[in-house]
């Protein structure tokens, strides 16, 4: 994402959120705020002008310069007697080309553990796709210079099509040092699986299911969830903020088959509206959730509030 300092005038996480989806409860767990600029830079086509045209996205979802606010924050929850993490954000001490990124040195992981989720219990990794602010914490430093899996007992799922797409390319310098300090530790540890994800996406558990949202990388998938007639989904990158709901036609700068991003937007959207069903944004600020409406030609958010849990101070940056 965006090479900028974080200098958002507070970077301290909002209180940890769950979310009960029938028997589900679904926990945010923070890593840290982004920089107020990755809002325009993520978004070029997401104008103050535009932004500011959607009343309902102030005062969480974008601040008073018409800027859209994003977050890095991972979900964990238990299904089917599993614990599961739906992506890792971005991790402590990694090199990043990104001065915001750059070596952190945040509590996620004392996070993840209040929320009831210690990485020795995690059982199953979800992997949205292979960015950067998706994989960080697989892993962790023993120490000593080397980088080993966070999760040691947990299965760690992406999709076939994902990882055999970056397998085919040219990567830049610090892609690669991406996947040598938080993909090839996992593999080599034999934890990473390949997901086969039909059209239909795949039920890898009772009431989690993997749905094909192709377009921002070529294997995207989010993740459903289903308990007691009730469901949920975790975006993942194919919706980055709220303002696509209301112009489903917006993109990342960084989506690698644009026009199939914007499809797979519209069609998701379109399945979503008046269901009733859940959304988590990966990258939404708080309130971070919500249901979508019809809104007009477009769609809007409206948001449903998490239970908040009791807030802990961000550690300090180094």
């Amino acid at each position: 994402m965006l090479s900028t300092s974080n200098d958002r005038q507070d970077t301290t996480p909002a209180p940890a959120a769950t979310w009960a989806v029938g028997d589900i409860t679904v926990h945010r767990i923070d890593e840290m705020l982004l920089p107020p600029e990755t809002g325009p830079w993520l978004l070029p086509d997401a104008t103050p002008d535009l932004v500011r045209g959607q009343q309902w996205l102030h005062p969480d979802f974008a601040d008073h310069d018409g800027r859209p606010l994003l977050d890095s924050h991972t979900f964990a929850f238990t299904v089917a007697g599993l614990n599961v993490l739906v992506d890792t954000g971005i991790g402590n001490g990694k090199t990043r080309a990104n001065p915001a990124w750059h070596d952190l040195d945040t509590d996620y992981l004392d996070r993840l553990a209040a929320a009831g989720y210690p990485p020795a219990a995690v059982d199953l990794v979800i992997l949205t796709h292979l960015h950067t602010d998706h994989v960080g914490w697989n892993t962790r430093t023993d120490g000593n210079g080397a980088w080993i899996p966070t999760f040691p007992g947990a299965r760690h799922l992406v999709s076939r099509t994902e990882r055999e797409f970056w397998a085919g390319q040219d990567m830049d310098e610090p892609r690669r040092q991406m996947f040598r300090d938080s993909v090839h530790p996992v593999e080599e540890a034999g934890l990473l699986d390949l997901v086969d994800l039909p059209a239909e996406g795949t039920e890898i558990a009772p009431g989690l299911r993997l749905l094909p949202t192709p377009g921002h990388t070529p294997g995207h998938l989010a993740v459903q969830l289903s308990s007691n007639g009730e469901t949920a989904l975790v975006t993942g990158d194919c919706i980055h903020h709220p303002v696509q709901f209301a112009h489903p036609a917006i993109g990342s700068c960084v989506d690698i088959d644009p026009d199939r991003s914007r499809a797979t937007r519209h069609d998701l959207l379109r399945s979503l509206a008046g269901s009733g069903g859940l959304v988590l944004g990966t990258h939404f600020p708080p309130p971070t959730a919500g249901r979508v409406i019809v809104d007009g030609d477009a769609y809007r958010l409206t948001p449903v509030p998490g239970t908040p849990g009791t807030a802990r101070p961000a550690r300090p940056a180094r």
